[in-house]
């Protein structure tokens, strides 16, 4: 039986090694951020099973703990995917209540809050607590785009990887173009940006995809201080920490809109438009 990590781990070894590294310490909180939903997911899962499996080459893929974990059936595995709507505070409660007592195993218990920019304010709120005051036996590992859609104290209390971004169309000689555009126009609100989704026909749900995750990808770096593309230098220079976080929810909400098959045309444009708003207040 393969495991819902099999085929992520060996494409990102660098993370992998950084897990098992951590895997002889392992933090009270980790943040995984980067790549996209399902491989985030699948990092979680293995970050559980390396820290619950108890064979000697953990995680073995095949005991029983790793089948029951890759089943969503370990018991002490709690697993809150906002994919699936929104986390709400009494969810995170219901975890809370179980957190004193011991794992039913020898390993740790887990909590992954996959898509944790689901998380209510009352739930973020109430999960914060527990990183506050963590109870020996339990660790969380917190799943999300970008750290910059989280509460700040959230990620201050996590250790944070970041994961390989999807490629998606960055070898397409139009994407850098499209972006220098998107720059002009939230800078300016002049360009040819407007004039590019405006024409009939010009946008596609892939470039569009491309372009939302590449300022899903100069939001980590403006996070890092380390702004290496314009965009990313000019999210750094003209937005403060709240305004970053809402330019990510923004981005995570015309994702989801793609998906569900929104005009791309429209949804680039709305996000442009919402960006111009917060560099300007």
């Amino acid at each position: 039986m393969s495991t819902p990590w099999q085929h992520i781990i060996s494409s990102q070894p660098r993370i992998a090694g950084f897990l098992e590294r951590l895997a002889q310490a392992p933090p009270n909180s980790l943040l995984l951020e980067g790549g996209n939903a399902s491989e985030r997911l699948a990092f979680g899962l293995f970050w559980a099973a390396r820290l619950m499996c108890r064979e000697a080459a953990p995680p073995c893929g095949e005991c029983r703990i790793c089948l029951q974990i890759a089943d969503d059936a370990c018991r002490d595995l709690f697993l809150l995917n906002g994919a699936e709507g929104s986390i709400n505070v009494d969810t995170v409660r219901e975890v809370r209540a179980v957190l004193g007592d011991p794992p039913a195993g020898r390993g740790p218990r887990v909590v992954i809050l996959a898509e944790a920019q689901a998380l209510g304010d009352g739930a973020a709120n109430a999960l914060l607590k527990s990183l506050e005051e963590p109870s020996p036996g339990n660790v969380f590992v917190l799943l999300a785009p970008s750290r910059e859609i989280l509460l700040p104290t959230l990620v201050s209390r996590s250790f944070v990887l970041t994961l390989g971004w999807p490629k998606g169309g960055l070898e397409d000689p139009d994407l850098g173009e499209r972006l220098r555009a998107l720059c002009e126009f939230i800078q300016s609100g002049k360009g040819a940006w407007l004039e590019w989704t405006g024409r009939k026909g010009s946008v596609d749900a892939r470039m569009a995809d491309s372009i939302l995750r590449e300022v899903q990808r100069s939001l980590v770096q403006a996070g890092y201080g380390n702004p290496l593309t314009e965009l990313a230098r000019l999210l750094a220079a003209r937005l403060d920490v709240v305004a970053v976080r809402q330019v990510g929810v923004i981005i995570e909400n015309a994702l989801e809109s793609l998906e569900v098959g929104a005009n791309p045309a429209v949804v680039l444009e709305w996000v442009a438009i919402r960006m111009w708003n917060l560099l300007h207040k």
